[in-house]
């Protein structure tokens, strides 16, 4: 039989400590152009999205979605904070607002549909929920928070 392990009341050995290792992070200058190419991605995928969604209604506006969704998470998951979702999302909403305008010759890339409501405010919630979701966790997770 083995021996019972001392408490720590006891002047037992001392649980480990989980080991310190350096957060290694981008260097600013790399972080900044990112951020430029995911506003420059979000404002391609809204471009294609915008052009898709009225194409193929029912299939069209769920890639679109789909794709939006995709680089929104993804630029989350890849910076590892919620600004890689911020990005290209605000390069996304700022392109098709912008495609919302109507020029002076009339012609104009969204109709008066629900699939183009539903395309605006289906990026926009996809946009919120993946800067919500893509939040990377504390680091440790859940055994660092409970000092397990």
């Amino acid at each position: 039989m083995s021996a019972p392990k001392p408490s720590r009341a006891s002047g037992g050995p001392k649980p480990k400590e989980p080991a310190a290792e350096p957060v290694t992070s981008m260097p600013t200058g790399v972080r900044v152009l990112v951020h430029v190419l995911l506003v420059v991605l979000g404002a391609l995928v809204g471009v294609a999205g915008a052009l898709l969604q009225s194409a193929w209604f029912p299939a069209g506006l769920l890639l679109a979605l789909l794709g939006a969704a995709g680089v929104f998470y993804g630029g989350a998951r890849a910076l590892g904070a919620r600004s890689g979702a911020f990005a290209p999302g605000a390069g996304w909403v700022l392109t098709v607002l912008f495609l919302t305008t109507t020029r002076p010759e009339g012609d104009f890339v969204f109709g008066t549909g629900a699939s183009s409501y539903l395309y605006l405010l289906g990026g926009m919630a996809v946009a919120v929920m993946s800067a919500t979701l893509g939040a990377p966790s504390q680091p440790g997770g859940l055994a660092a928070r409970l000092a397990k």
